[in-house]
Order: structure tokens, then sequence, then C-alpha cells
């Protein structure tokens, strides 16, 4: 036995559906002109209110005659097309980047041929964390820094070097303190060399401590190797994972005490500032 049941399938099945038509979506940005279909009023769009009945938009025509319209799709006209307008979301506006030293960060910089000038630090150390902080200022400005492997290389470096006119260097000094051998070691290094520093031992502990999670740096008697001294008191296995410690710490001059700020601040502009170099010649 067999019958026809007219009510399976699809009850559309050989009709046409009802489609809306699309039209293309447009950011209703303050300012652009628009007429309302069937209305024949034409405004710029001056704001948005959001109601229980959904979004509307806020039209002024040129009389300064202001109407809300509903923004329905297809329910306005710009520039002779037929479009939905949406809710415009202005652009967020960012500030001037920075460079991890606080300058103003140059965009898409190459950096540029190596000047004669240089900055000299005491270790690999000192050159990684100048690097991470300065790094950017340096390559726009064209400055090469190189390490020392130690204070006590400074007298035969410059004799090779021959600081001079147009050739400047900026020294960054551990532990320059009045009085201590390093103090005594640049001293008559003449005008066309620089020699700042910091007061600590070593460069690490010009990191401030908190940015390690310690209270402080502690105390390593004198005689003792500092850095090993360091890592025994901190439970740190030895100055490799101390550095990687030190140096994961350390993103941008914030992270540094300002003595070292400071310090490296004056060697850029040693070597870098125009009005020095003029007064060379």
């Amino acid at each position: 036995m067999s019958f026809d049941d007219r009510y399976g399938g699809d009850i559309f099945g050989g009709h046409a559906r009802t489609r809306w038509p699309s039209y293309p979506e447009v950011p209703a940005e303050p300012g652009i002109v628009v007429e309302v279909v069937g209305d024949e009023f034409v405004g710029a769009v001056v704001g948005f209110e959001r109601t229980y009945d959904g979004d509307f938009i806020r039209l002024e025509d040129r009389r300064g005659t202001q109407r809300l319209f509903k923004m329905l799709p297809g329910a306005f006209l710009l520039e002779g097309q037929r479009v939905t307008l949406t809710r415009y979301v202005a652009p967020r506006e960012e500030g001037p980047k920075r460079s991890n030293s606080g300058s103003r960060k140059v965009a898409n910089v190459k950096a540029k041929v190596a000047m004669p000038s240089r900055i000299w630090v005491e270790g690999i150390h000192d050159a990684a964390i100048v690097e991470k902080v300065w790094g950017h200022d340096l390559r726009v400005e064209g400055v090469v820094v190189e390490y020392l492997e130690g204070l006590d290389n400074l007298p035969a470096r410059l004799a090779e070097f021959q600081p001079g006119p147009g050739r400047r260097i900026g020294v960054l000094a551990d532990h320059l303190v009045e009085g201590t051998k390093e103090s005594r070691l640049v001293e008559g290094v003449g005008e066309h060399v620089l020699v700042t520093g910091h007061p600590y031992i070593d460069i690490w502990a010009a990191v401030k401590p908190e940015r390690l999670g310690i209270r402080a740096w502690p105390e390593v008697p004198r005689g003792e190797d500092w850095k090993e001294g360091v890592c025994r008191r901190l439970g740190w296995s030895d100055p490799k994972e101390g550095w990687h410690r030190v140096y994961s710490a350390v993103e941008t001059f914030r992270d540094l005490d300002s003595t070292l700020i400071g310090a490296v601040e004056r060697l850029v502009d040693f070597v870098t500032n125009p009005e020095l170099a003029k007064s060379d010649a």
C-alpha cells in the first residue's frame, strides 16, 4: 500500500525563497555625507545613539537640523550607492614609541656606517646590557661598543687608537669611586677621552635588585670573587646562571640604577654631540 505524503520533504521545495538584498557595509565616519533612502534627508554624520530598539545614527543637514535614523541594511545612499552604515570605531591613537633607553624610537632604522668614535666598556656583560638598553640609539648614531677585557688594558688601547678630533673615546668603568685603583687608571686620559662609570664593583649590581626578586645585592667580603660570592649567597648554581638571571631582568633603562643610566647617556652625548665635535676642530 502506498500513499502520497504531501507534507513530507522540504515544504519550500519548488518555491522561491525570500532573500534580502545585501549592500556594502561602510563605517559611518563622522563627517561623511549620506542621504536617507525614501526620506531625501541629506546630512553629515555627527554621532550615534544606542537604544532598546537598536542603533541609530545622528545626521545634520546644511541648515543645522539634526535627526536620528535607524541603521537598517541599505537605508542610506553614499555617493549615489546604496549602503549599510556600521558603527565607526576611531583608530586608537598611540604616542611616539620609545626605545629601551626611553628615547624616541626611529622606525625601520638601519645602522649607520660606524663613526670613528667609540664607546669602550670593561667586559662582555657590560657590553650586553648597554646594547640591550641603548642599542637602538647607538645604531641610529653609528656608534660601536667594544669591550676592553678589563680597565687595566685602557692605556695600551688608547695608545693604539690615538684619540683626537673626530676620534673620541667614551669609557664606561665599573667601581669608579675616588681613591680606587679604577680612578687612578683613568687619570690624564686627555681631552678627547671621557671616562664615566657607576660605583658598583660589577655591572650586575647596577641592576635594581627588586627586578630579580631580591631585597638587596648581598655583601661580599674583599678578597672573595664577587660574582661567585653573590651566587653562593643567593642560591644560584654558578655565575653562568647568575648572568642569565641578571640579563633576563633587564628590559629598559627603568631596570637600572640611575648612576649607570647617567654614565652611559653622557658617553653617548660625548661621542655624538655635534656641538662637541665642532669644538674639536
